[in-house]
């Protein structure tokens, strides 16, 4: 399993890859190429979520403008929100964020969690506690800090890790265990296609194995062939929101930029949100 992940270099304002070998640049260039037409059923409006990890505090932010949003130009229609999975992990506030995600403010809207591949470590943490020092490479640390969990003082000492494990599975409210264990896959709503981090290229939509839906990145990323639908994902960062003729990222790097994102899908249009 690829456990890649991207920091920001604040001394040249661009994300870069921390997997060794990884191709530097841009994660997909523009590509001139119409954008066709996709549509969202009549009536509808859908709001999809990006990468959260840990701030509750953006998250509760950008909610307000999607509900003023809502009140604004939603009147009548039904309203939909798809999250797109890493709520947690790399911000101090992974337990806050899981308390709004479960609270009725967002339930109203009857929402569609994806999991995300800090979802998946999170849960591989909780069965496996060896597999801390790994977790805490990536921002598991701060997650076990949001439960009242201190993370062990090094990540050599393992005993110490299965006492971190301990304690969190005993402070883990059994609604947030049920929320990580329940997360779906992706859903499909209209001409789009919601997943966390893409689709393998050549592989129908309805095909597709977890770990590619959870992981992948310059195999989707870098190709220039089209699904059956429109993807919609976050998992990679980028500056701004992109789209193309074939996806729509909107994984802004809320942890560390401070901008969260959500994108609006509304009959054949698409509009951006952003902290």
């Amino acid at each position: 399993m690829d456990f890649a992940y991207r920091q920001f270099d604040t001394a040249s304002s661009k994300w870069k890859s921390l997997r060794s070998g990884a191709a530097s640049g841009p994660a997909n260039p523009q590509v001139r190429r119409e954008i066709p037409e996709s549509q969202i059923p009549e009536g509808e409006r859908v709001y999809a979520f990006g990468d959260i990890h840990g701030r509750a505090d953006l998250l509760e932010r950008l909610f307000d403008s999607v509900e003023a949003d809502i009140e604004t130009f939603g009147r009548g229609e039904k309203v939909r929100l798809v999250f797109l999975g890493d709520y947690v992990d790399r911000g101090f506030q992974s337990k806050e964020v899981i308390d709004f995600l479960l609270s009725d403010r967002v339930a109203q809207y009857a929402p569609i969690f994806l999991k995300g591949n800090h979802e998946e470590a999170f849960l591989k943490f909780l069965s496996e506690p060896g597999f801390g020092p790994r977790w805490a490479g990536y921002g598991g640390a701060e997650t076990l800090i949001s439960y009242g969990v201190r993370p062990p003082r090094t990540r050599t000492q393992i005993d110490e890790w299965v006492e971190a494990c301990e304690k969190l599975r005993e402070v883990l409210p059994i609604e947030h265990r049920a929320f990580l264990t329940s997360l779906s896959m992706m859903t499909s709503i209209g001409d789009y296609v919601f997943v966390h981090a893409g689709l393998r290229p050549g592989r129908p939509v309805d095909q597709q194995v977890e770990d590619d839906v959870l992981w992948i990145r310059d195999e989707f990323l870098e190709d220039k062939s089209s699904f059956e639908q429109i993807v919609v994902h976050g998992h990679t960062p980028i500056n701004e929101p992109y789209r193309d003729y074939r996806r729509v990222g909107i994984d802004t790097g809320a942890y560390l930029s401070g901008k969260l994102t959500a994108a609006c899908f509304v009959r054949g249009e698409i509009n951006f949100l952003t902290t």
